[in-house]
């Protein structure tokens, strides 16, 4: 009876611990994270002035590009110094795979563009990912782990900096005022189209908007950096918008597909919605 006793004990103690394990790796793994979104905004520059959009700060801007600004609601505004928002979505990691249903927390600074991403993703019952997708100073880095603890994804390097920089490039639509930063370039391609370039610490990247008439911004692509087989390969990604909402009075895309424009076809692998968003308040949540 006695054995007994020890091996149920003994199974009970090892449940016990394979779930707190992974509990205990998932709040590590966010005070970490969280630890970059500090350092991030510790780098921001303290400015008692309150920069104030005018309509004189577009006139030089292409039309679609000033149309847009105006649709958003920046004119009388502040600028854009940090954003930190909420997100609710799914994500599949090829075309015919499950959908996972996915959370997380995106921070930003814009004088010195940065981010850092933050997100929970649930594999299976019982089974999740832990993700951070982090770009500052120039430089980018992802890293997701199984259940907090195994390391899928490790990466960082040139095509890292550059992904990172283009992820950033194509947000820019949920902090508008960015446009304006000097690091942006644009250049009008019609009424409704204009490409757009970040120069940053020795990298470029470009994308082209889609805008209606409205202003809203209806899509983006650009040539990202995918993994295929263990080798970095420039491809077509970017996303289309579906919904839209105001945000501390600015009007932003609220509901996104996010898709690698493949040869054979899209491949829409994540679908978001931003829940929740403010800006220039440099703080966790």
């Amino acid at each position: 009876m006695l054995k007994w006793l020890i091996v149920i004990f003994t199974l009970i103690a090892v449940i016990l611990l394979l779930i707190a394990i992974p509990r205990i790796a998932k709040v590590l793994f966010k005070k970490s994270a969280e630890g970059k979104v500090i350092t991030l905004f510790n780098d921001i520059e303290e400015d008692s002035t309150k920069a104030v959009i005018d309509k004189d700060d577009l006139k030089d801007l292409p039309y679609p590009v000033r149309n847009w600004l105006k649709n958003s609601n920046v004119i009388g505004r502040e600028m854009i110094k940090t954003v930190r928002l909420k997100q609710e979505g799914r994500m599949r990691t090829k075309k015919n795979g499950p959908w996972m249903p996915s959370k997380a927390e995106q921070y930003f600074t814009v004088e010195e563009p940065g981010f850092v991403w933050i997100a929970d993703v649930k594999m299976a019952p019982f089974v999740h990912l832990s993700g951070i997708d982090t770009f500052n100073a120039g430089k980018g880095k992802m890293n997701i782990k199984v259940l907090s603890i195994f390391s899928v994804v490790d990466s960082e390097g040139p095509e890292m900096d550059s992904s990172t920089m283009m992820r950033y490039l194509a947000e820019m639509m949920w902090y508008p005022t960015a446009a304006l930063s000097p690091y942006i370039k644009w250049e009008e391609i019609d009424r409704n189209t204009a490409k757009v370039i970040m120069e940053h610490e020795g990298v470029s990247v470009s994308g082209v908007f889609y805008f209606n008439e409205n202003g809203d911004i209806q899509r983006f692509v650009g040539k990202r950096y995918k993994e295929v087989n263990g080798r970095y390969i420039l491809s077509d990604w970017g996303g289309i918008n579906k919904e839209f909402k105001e945000f501390d009075g600015i009007r932003i895309p609220s509901k996104s597909d996010v898709i690698w424009f493949e040869e054979d076809g899209e491949f829409n692998w994540f679908e978001l919605e931003i829940t929740e968003l403010q800006y220039n308040e440099p703080a966790l949540y």
